[in-house]
């Protein structure tokens, strides 16, 4: 079992090298974490806060975070079923989730990559989305720390989606051909 997670704040490109990383091998495929609230539902499995307390309750809910006016959440059952079906590519834009989806299954191993791109950069990205909300985007770009710890740093203003995908994609093949190698 392995998956991808993509760390970084607002607009720095997760979709797009989500979506070249698809595009350069079917095995990747995105995790739609679950969504309670407003806002895009494409990428999402929306729900509803009875869902989520029953899957709170079981112990099932890897991260949780507010933003926006909704509430996203990983969940444990359709982690565990993605990293056993595909390689799942998880956005995350916290550090602390990031620990907490890389202990969620113990038996997988995951590759993180750090993309970001300058602050002026996300905002002329954000304004082209015309989602209507670009100061709360911009505060949470602002409150989005590095992650210097990453397997991968991309910056996505300097690097295209195909050549971030091809990094991505060289870097996980290269771990899992060292992972099969015998050892003496």
């Amino acid at each position: 079992m392995r998956g991808v997670i993509l760390y970084g704040p607002p607009a720095a490109g997760k979709d797009t090298v989500t979506a070249a990383l698809r595009d350069l091998d079917p095995r990747y495929v995105l995790f739609e974490r679950l969504k309670v609230g407003p806002g895009r539902t494409t990428g999402y499995r929306m729900t509803d806060e009875t869902t989520l307390d029953q899957l709170r309750r079981a112990g099932d809910v890897v991260w949780e975070n507010h933003r926006y006016g909704a509430r996203y959440v990983v969940d444990r059952p359709f982690l565990t079923q993605r990293l056993s079906a595909a390689v799942p590519v998880v956005h995350l834009g916290q550090r602390h989730a990031v620990a907490a989806v890389t202990r969620a299954v113990p038996d997988a191993r995951w590759w993180v990559v750090y993309l970001w791109c300058p602050r002026d950069v996300a905002e002329r990205r954000i304004l082209a989305r015309q989602t209507g909300d670009t100061d709360a985007r911009l505060r949470a770009w602002d409150d989005t720390e590095s992650l210097p710890d990453a397997d991968l740093t991309i910056d996505t203003a300097e690097v295209s989606p195909h050549a971030a995908a091809e990094r991505i994609h060289r870097h996980v093949l290269a771990a899992d051909a060292r992972s099969t190698v015998p050892k003496a």
